[in-house]
């Protein structure tokens, strides 16, 4: 091994950590396409960490720890095979080929090649054939080196639910004999679809918690970012891939303003924009333009539209600057492409600010009527607030409880429940906006 660096027990186990976040997937991802199995793979990369955690506080941190991870993987790896005494020709081969390799070599790790693994790994994590759950479960655990206590404390999930989850993924996975590549031309814009799909369910968990005592779980946010601009290297030619990245890079750039020191949430028109990082929204204009060069004469996809959508509030200097016109012509875009009762709620909102409250609540009003929404939230909440514009304060109380009432998030059912009191009051501030719904 190259020359380790002396440190502490707790500096060695801080690396370990710091290491086994950076590392990980990349470390998975090569070993699955090495032994074409995920689930063997990311239980040899844990047999290396916990080698690492034994050994790192003695030895010292190897300078190419990733490489010592490796290493030590493909060498557990072939130990076990050899136990089994199921060394066959292939194994024999590959244990030639380590055995051959100087360990000392980073160069020996192609960069390349590491990227082929990851995106490999991002497509199986994220296959059609595991239910949402599982895919975010494992995408997290595989590619975002997430022990499954912090899964399952992000989303409020027992332990032993997430630890099934990822086991019954892997077993899916093999069961379907789900092979180790990128999918072909033909599959590749669904598949793609899918893994989307799962980075941003992973964000707007942390976003907007649906359950627990938090508002926010910015831990969750970063991640899905993290993973985003990963995605966004690895297929770089993709202009929805780059436009989900602006979405989250707009939407992360308002986590300092939607709260409270106390955790309150703070409605998107009261929050002080002062506070919006405007590096994230800088990285967002970047991506977006970047997803419009790629889209050419092409129209935008679901992702490239709601960061459009983003950029019209995070670039607006004061909420009096917003251009809701555009918002409701993008949400209009939206409707069409991937039309649902969620976007057309959204596009209420939009409308209630471009045009009046009256012209929105009808819009709200058929949606009632619809019931594709009965068991979401914000549709009351939404209703709630306009009733209240329109000086309808009774109504508006009543919509205000029954969407407590159907929050699972504490802090939210807080909020809500304040609008109530506010509106059977019977005062509040005209000013008070249907965008309060979503801060």
């Amino acid at each position: 091994m190259a020359e380790a660096q002396d440190v502490t027990a707790e500096e060695a186990r801080r690396a370990v950590e710091a290491v086994w976040r950076i590392e990980s997937g990349k470390l998975v991802a090569g070993l699955a396409r090495w032994t074409g199995d995920v689930g063997l793979a990311e239980e040899l990369a844990q047999d290396a960490l916990v080698a690492a955690l034994e050994q790192w506080p003695e030895t010292g941190v190897p300078r190419t720890p990733g490489a010592w991870l490796t290493t030590v993987a493909k060498r557990r790896a072939i130990d076990g095979w050899r136990r089994r005494e199921r060394l066959d020709e292939r194994y024999a081969a590959l244990a030639r080929d380590l055995e051959q390799q100087d360990d000392d070599d980073p160069a020996a790790v192609v960069e390349e090649e590491i990227q082929d693994d990851l995106l490999r790994l991002v497509f199986v994590s994220c296959h059609p054939v595991l239910a949402p759950g599982a895919r975010v479960a494992l995408t997290l655990k595989l590619l975002g080196g997430l022990t499954t206590e912090e899964i399952a404390r992000a989303f409020l999930v027992p332990v032993p639910t997430i630890a099934q989850r990822i086991v019954r993924a892997k077993r899916t996975l093999t069961a379907a004999h789900v092979p180790f590549e990128v999918p072909d031309r033909a599959d590749y814009a669904e598949r793609l679809s899918s893994v989307l799909e799962v980075v941003y369910l992973i964000f707007n968990e942390g976003y907007s918690a649906t359950a627990g005592d938090d508002w926010m779980r910015p831990d969750l946010c970063q991640e899905a970012l993290r993973l985003g601009r990963v995605l966004a290297e690895l297929t770089p030619r993709e202009p929805e891939v780059h436009g989900l990245v602006a979405l989250m890079e707009f939407q992360a750039s308002r986590l300092p303003a939607r709260a409270t020191s106390d955790g309150e949430p703070i409605l998107l028109q009261d929050q002080d924009r002062t506070r919006w990082d405007r590096i994230l929204i800088g990285r967002g204009v970047a991506a977006l333009e970047r997803a419009d060069r790629l889209l050419g004469a092409r129209g935008r996809g679901p992702y490239t539209l709601q960061a459009a959508i983003a950029a019209c509030h995070a670039t607006a200097p004061a909420p009096g600057d917003t251009d809701w016109q555009e918002i409701v012509a993008l949400y209009g875009a939206l409707a069409e492409l991937r039309p649902s009762a969620v976007v057309e709620l959204n596009r209420a909102v939009a409308v209630s600010m471009a045009y009046g409250p009256e012209a929105a609540l009808d819009v709200v009003d058929r949606l009632v009527d619809d019931g594709a929404l009965e068991s979401y939230h914000l549709l009351p909440s939404v209703r709630a607030d306009l009733l209240f514009k329109v000086g309808r304060h009774a109504e508006a109380e009543i919509e205000f409880e029954r969407a407590a009432s159907m929050t699972a998030n504490a802090r939210e059912r807080t909020l809500l429940l304040a609008r109530a009191a506010e509106a059977a009051a019977g005062a509040g501030s005209p000013g008070a906006t249907a965008s309060g719904s979503a801060p």
